[in-house]
């Protein structure tokens, strides 16, 4: 399986070796897979994004209470 981009469009597919030399000339170009990926793979949810959310608040939290336990031990 190969990936080729459309030069014109900007449109990424995934082909079989032997159909992307067929097409790979004027128009059409390899591309990495990683390329791909980002298109088509990598799309988050909403779930995901307040899952994200949530631990980027624990990590606040967290450190405000190390903060807090510092300012303590030094009394």
């Amino acid at each position: 399986m190969k990936c080729i981009k459309n030069e014109k469009t900007g449109t990424i597919i995934r082909v079989e070796d032997s159909q992307a030399e067929q097409l790979v000339g004027l128009t059409w170009k390899y591309t990495s897979k990683s390329e791909w990926k980002e298109k088509f793979r990598d799309v988050k949810t909403e779930k995901q994004e307040v899952e994200e959310e949530k631990k980027s608040e624990t990590i606040a939290e967290k450190q405000l209470k190390r903060k807090k336990l510092k300012e303590k031990q030094r009394k």
